[in-house]
């Protein structure tokens, strides 16, 4: 039998959608809100170590993260919000690393997801890089995410969540819905929510 030709080196994804998204120049012209919350929908936090029927997904932790933030930075305007929303979108393409595994990787995993991420704003008119002042309030939305995320459904103890994660004040945990949802239901509330955030921003995809 003869050898199969060797295939060039593939740094592509193709989508539902039918897009095609180079992983080393993305454009933001490849890139579909309906393939991010169908990917997010479907990628696990804590690399699926959580109790429950079902995975916690990045889509449902961008929600609780937007949660969190109404809460504690209710001056938030639905441009910043989209932002919250995207915050791990590339995660649609490269899934979820865990925080150890992304500072084993260094640089080069960095440089990829800022790409990534460069482009999903530029596709829904949003500033990259995101001001630095949004940005803090999106880190500790995320730590407070994965505090919450750690001891309820992770088996991290207080004290450990508190060491690596801090501690969030002005939040009180039955706020929160922190019971994991399927992934289609995942899916579904993050495209709706994605969708009157840019109704009301006035604005609609590129």
């Amino acid at each position: 039998m003869p050898d199969r030709p060797k295939a060039p080196p593939r740094a592509w994804q193709r989508m539902l959608s039918g897009r095609r998204l180079d992983l080393v120049d993305p454009s933001p012209l490849d890139i579909e809100i309906e393939d991010i919350a169908h990917g997010l929908a479907r990628v696990a936090r804590w690399n699926g170590q959580t109790v429950g029927a079902h995975a916690f997904s990045v889509a449902q932790h961008t929600m609780l993260v937007d949660r969190i933030l109404r809460i504690t930075n209710p001056d938030l305007g639905a441009r910043d919000r989209l932002a919250v929303m995207l915050h791990d979108a590339p995660e649609y393409v490269i899934g979820d690393l865990i925080s150890p595994f992304k500072i084993l990787l260094g640089d080069e995993y960095r440089e990829i997801e800022a790409r990534l991420l460069a482009a999903i704003h530029r596709r829904f008119g949003l500033k990259y890089p995101v001001a630095a002042r949004l940005k803090a309030r999106i880190k500790s939305g995320d730590r407070s995410a994965a505090y919450f995320e750690a001891t309820a459904l992770a088996g991290f103890e207080e004290a450990e969540a508190v060491k690596f994660f801090g501690h969030p004040r002005g939040i009180d945990r039955s706020e929160l819905d922190l019971k994991p949802w399927p992934a289609a239901e995942a899916e579904k509330r993050f495209l709706r929510h994605f969708s009157a955030l840019l109704a009301e921003a006035g604005d609609r995809p590129a």
